[in-house]
């Protein structure tokens, strides 16, 4: 008995602490002293009569079939935790709870939202149960997380580790060695050599600075005369300059856009056995290039490649930016039953790779439990998991050339606008004379084939809107449906109805001109169906259509016309590649039609072939002819009974009024042979107009048709829940976007950052509203943003960021060795609007940048691994620098920039235009550690290892260069072997041979020269030089910067 006594002893103080510590989690005040009588009765309420009323009248919409307001109260955790807009619960106090407000209906929303206001005596019990502390005996929810698997809240602990706090504003301090700080940034540094007795490295020689300048900001090295130049420039602006110089090169954006595309895990391939090609991600790629180099500022660097379609929806280089969330690997062969878990697959890779990018955090680690180290809870993961709900890659074409675009529209509206003009003449001179005189003498009227329907009703089953133009044409316009269905309605009152003729017209505002609104101006008319009534009362009958005739298909098969017939959604009538042109569809019926006092018609066009091709600019009309033509004479149906009166009552028409004689003409005119032959001469040239150049893009966005690949099943789902351990088989609710915690401060409403989309709009606004919060430095994710990407920039112009772990800055990261320093540059950068290139500047005009790489024994012993920084460590080329610098000391570099890449380990471009394919990365780049882009890379290894000098010496490419750079730097059989190798040293190592260096490179020449003389081969000398020339490039000098 004492042992089963003891035991529940232990049972109610385990559970009463984790009672406590969860209420402690939300800073509340202390508990009351009788807090144990309060929970065991607050116990009693909640089973009997608390727990059916929550379950009644709030789980439904707060941790059941939804979770408004991100607040669930299917747990303690989650009652404690509070939503969106805050704490919902005070414990051991109901006056002051906002939920007792809200029941009571004295703060708005009214709780419950639908139905009528709790009883009384409900009320009473509720706010009794939150005075005693509000406990729970088990979740309202099965399978709901307890506090064992569920962070109760995030403490004032968790909120103080040093990454996750506001940026400190303090000052560069005082140091005794003033005099050679050139910059803040020394002192910062300074203050702590000083402190272990420490001083700076001199600064090292100006070759040596212009060359590691360079490679650090354009990854070329100087040329020979941009060396001599520096070195003779003795002015203090001298070095600012030069930094200024490189920093407006387009180089630089190649070398920098190298580096963020580790972070980004950017690769032209989806990965998996299969490994489909990506060939128009390439412009994600581009996009960092040009924005580095315009010195985008950074906040809007990341906010487009989170949401830039929806910042930016016309702006084609926003959309370009969203590759960032696309650029992981996918699988490209999956089955129905595979296609959730690799939609969250697909989602995880978007979120994690956006919070190591963008903010240091390995979010990614919290999917299948709370995150181990660091203040991530499982519920937040989740949270922002939903904001990528709908958020698929898609190939959308793009506008990339607007001007080449616009000059060649405006010499074509230069050579129409003469033709438009004569038409205008004449219709405002002799056509109203000769109008006048054929009324005037009753010319006989031409019989009209067709009669234009005007629809009483028009309709869209997707909700698209229908604008009328005067040619009896309707504009579709709004929202575009994946698949739509129009339905026309209209009364006609002429007998004998033989045959419906549908026009899909083109027009200035459809994707390159229509006749579609589909992205590439196609449609995909599934079926089409006649239905006939009387005007008044009967039946509705569909009528038989016999026959159907196109003045063009796509195909003779299954995008034909006669497929919009059968009742195969998935076949009908298509044009490509026919567009900005007219088409026309003839539909015969297999009877006439004819109802004693009019029929009324409805007309139903189905869309469901593929995703938006609905018809633009439709125009529908009806014939009484048998086998009517595509061109015979079409009259408006409220032109016929005029056209009628007219034919049979000649002295009528000076009764028209001036409304109906202007339709008239409008209608006439197309039968009068000198309008015709103006207007054909216009339309024929209009035919001729230039379409906009587009360019394929791959975005990941919203609202376009997604990639499909080979996928079966759904593209993505309409709403993303909580995942039990990480699997689909165990949902637990449904999760509304939302932020870090940790990183909310100040009791901020999380709507602030919220951003509703026009009507209308293809996106959801998610993605803006998390741009906005991770950019925003006051109240938001700002300060950690700033301090991650400042970190980088040190990390590649020293060799080592001041947090060794670029992509972690959790509690399992390295801490920074100088935070004030972090923190003053994190802070520059926000003040300077969030641009780059000042950062760099100020970095690279240190006194601590300038240092040259002497070592002391006193100081390795007392920073061996340099993180004092007081001196410059030599670092190893990267794979890409390595090989482009070979290309440049060699003459043959191709300077092109932007544009597709190749897998040509021959190509003469840049490293950075390598097409990156998951499953065939170039062998040079792997030999030098580039890294495989499967998930981001903050820092690549630096190895040494045979395969990096195999290459260089047994390479064909290599060798190819060695014989280009040997004609440079010896251009003709005559010069001395002296001055050829002087220049060879200065191209490449960008300084002078020493003596002795001269004698070895002379000596070596010369018996290379010897050997392949005494083998007889003609081209002996140019041998020698290019032997001579590989070992020069082979040279650790050449692959190292000091």
């Amino acid at each position: 008995m004492v042992r089963i006594v003891t035991r529940l002893r232990i049972f109610w103080s385990l559970w009463l602490a984790s009672c406590l510590a969860a209420g402690a989690a939300t800073d509340r005040p202390s508990v009351p002293s009788d807090h144990a009588e309060r929970l065991a009765r607050g116990l009693q309420q909640f089973k009997q009569r608390v727990r059916p009323l929550l379950l009644v009248h709030c789980v439904k919409c707060h941790g059941g079939e939804k979770t408004k307001g991100d607040f669930d109260l299917t747990t303690r955790e989650g009652l404690i935790r509070g939503g969106e807009q805050g704490a919902v619960v005070t414990l051991y106090d109901a006056q002051s709870s906002r939920l007792y407000q809200l029941i009571t209906h004295n703060s708005e929303p009214h709780m419950p939202s639908k139905g009528d206001k709790l009883p009384d005596d409900a009320v009473a019990q509720i706010a009794a149960w939150i005075d005693d502390g509000a406990p729970y005996d088990q979740p309202l929810v099965d399978g709901k997380e307890g506090a064992k698997s569920l962070r109760a809240g995030i403490s004032e602990r968790d909120r103080n580790w040093w990454s996750f706090q506001p940026l400190q504003r303090s000052g560069p301090p005082k140091v005794k060695a003033a005099e050679s700080a050139q910059t803040p940034v020394d002192a910062f540094i300074l203050a702590r050599l000083e402190n272990k007795g420490l001083t700076l490295n001199p600064a090292a020689d100006r070759r040596t600075l212009i060359r590691r300048a360079s490679l650090d900001l354009l990854g070329l090295p100087p040329t020979p005369e941009e060396v001599d130049a520096f070195v003779r420039d003795n002015s203090p602006e001298a070095w600012p300059r030069l930094i200024a110089r490189l920093l407006e090169s387009p180089h630089y954006g190649e070398r920098w856009a190298r580096h963020w595309l580790d972070i980004a895990r950017f690769a032209e391939s989806s990965g998996f056995e299969h490994d489909t090609d990506r060939p128009n991600a390439y412009h994600y790629r581009d996009f960092v290039i040009r924005a580095l180099n315009a010195d985008l500022p950074y906040d809007q660097f990341v906010r487009w490649q989170i949401a830039g379609d929806e910042f930016e929806p016309e702006l084609p280089l926003a959309l370009m930016a969203t590759g960032f969330l696309g650029a992981g690997v996918f699988p490209t062969q999956i089955t129905a039953n595979e296609v959730e878990r690799t939609r969250y697959d697909a989602m995880d890779d978007m979120l994690a790779t956006t919070g190591t990018a963008f903010l240091g955090l390995t979010i990614g680690c919290a999917r299948c439990h709370d995150h181990k180290f660091d203040p991530i809870p499982t519920r937040d993961y989740y949270r922002l998991l939903s904001t990528f709900t709908t958020t698929v890659r898609s190939d959308i074409e793009l506008d990339l050339q607007p001007e080449e675009n616009r000059r060649a529209r405006e010499a074509f509206d230069r050579e129409h606008a003469p033709l438009v003009a004569e038409q205008i003449a004449y219709e405002q001179g002799e056509l109203p004379a000769k109008f006048n005189t054929w009324i005037a003498a009753g010319a006989p009227l031409p019989t009209p084939t067709w009669e234009l329907l005007a629809p009483i009703e028009l309709n869209s089953q997707a909700g698209a809107t229908f604008r009328p133009l005067d040619d009896g044409s309707y504009l579709a316009e709004g929202k575009n449906g994946d698949s739509d269905a129009y339905i026309f309605t209209a009364e006609v009152r002429t007998p004998g109805l033989r045959a419906l003729r549908l026009e899909a017209m083109s027009h200035p505002s459809l994707v390159k001109g229509g006749p579609g609104r589909a992205d590439n101006g196609n449609i995909g008319l599934s079926r089409l169906r006649v239905f006939a009534s009387p005007l008044v009362g009967g039946e509705t009958n569909e009528i038989r259509l016999v026959g159907a005739r196109a003045t063009f298909e796509q195909n003779t098969n299954s995008l034909s016309i006669a497929s919009a017939l059968d009742e195969n959604p998935k076949t009908g009538w298509a044009v490509d590649p026919k567009f900005g042109t007219n088409h026309a569809a003839i539909f015969e019926f297999d009877k006439p039609v004819s109802i004693e006092g009019g029929v009324r018609l409805t007309v139903r066009l189905e869309f469901e072939l593929n995703t938006r091709h609905n018809i633009g600019r439709p125009r529908l009309a009806v014939s009484t002819v048998e086998k009517p033509s595509f061109d015979g004479n079409a009259v408006p149906s409220g032109l016929a009974t005029m056209l009628q009166k007219l034919q049979t009552e000649p002295p009528a028409a000076p009764a028209l009024s001036a409304q109906d004689r202007l339709a008239l003409l409008n209608w006439w005119k197309a039968s009068e042979p000198g309008w015709q032959a103006l207007h054909a001469r216009v339309e024929a040239h209009s035919r001729e107009a230039p379409q906009p150049k587009l360019t394929k893009v791959l975005v990941c966005a919203e609202g376009y048709p997604a990639l499909r690949m080979n996928t079966q099943g759904a593209d993505f789902f309409n709403e993303t829940y909580f995942l039990q351990r990480g699997s689909t088989d165990l949902k637990r609710g449904v999760a509304t976007p939302g932020f870090l915690q940790v990183l909310l401060r100040d009791s901020i409403p999380e709507t602030r950052w919220r951003w509703q989309p026009p009507d209308g709009a293809k996106f959801s606004g998610r993605r803006r509203a998390l741009a906005n919060w991770m950019t925003d430095p006051d109240h938001g994710a700002g300060h950690l943003l700033a301090r991650v990407i400042v970190n980088r920039l040190w990390q590649h112009h020293f060799g080592q960021g001041l947090v060794a772990t670029p992509n972690d800055f959790g509690v399992q990261g390295v801490r920074p060795t100088h935070p004030e320093l972090l923190d003053w540059l994190s802070g520059e950068l926000i003040r300077n609007c969030w641009r780059l290139k000042p950062i760099h500047q100020l970095l690279m005009t240190s006194a601590v940048y300038q240092q040259d790489s002497g070592t002391e024994a006193a100081k390795v012993k007392a920073d061996p691994a340099n993180q004092l920084v007081g001196r410059c460590v030599p670092r190893r080329l990267e794979a890409e620098v390595v090989r482009d610098s070979l290309l440049s000391v060699s003459g043959v570099l191709d300077s092109a920039l932007f544009g597709p890449g190749t897998l040509d380990p021959a190509s003469r471009r840049r490293s950075i235009y390598f097409t990156v394919k998951r499953s065939q990365l170039i062998p040079a780049m792997q030999a030098f550690d580039a890294p495989e882009p499967l998930v981001s890379q903050g820092t690549r290894p630096t190895t040494t290892v045979a395969p990096q000098a195999l290459w260089l010496m047994n390479s064909p490419q290599v060798r190819e260069w060695a014989a280009a750079f040997a004609r440079r730097f010896t251009p003709d059989s005559t010069q001395p072997l002296t001055e050829s190798v002087s220049r060879a040293y200065s191209l490449a190592l960008n300084r002078r041979p020493s003596e002795a260096e001269r004698v070895d490179a002379e000596t070596f020449i010369q018996q290379q020269l010897e050997r392949y003389v005494s083998e007889k081969l003609p081209d002996a000398r140019e041998l020698a030089l290019t032997d001579f020339a590989q070992v020069v490039l082979s040279l650790n000098e050449f692959v190292y910067v000091e």
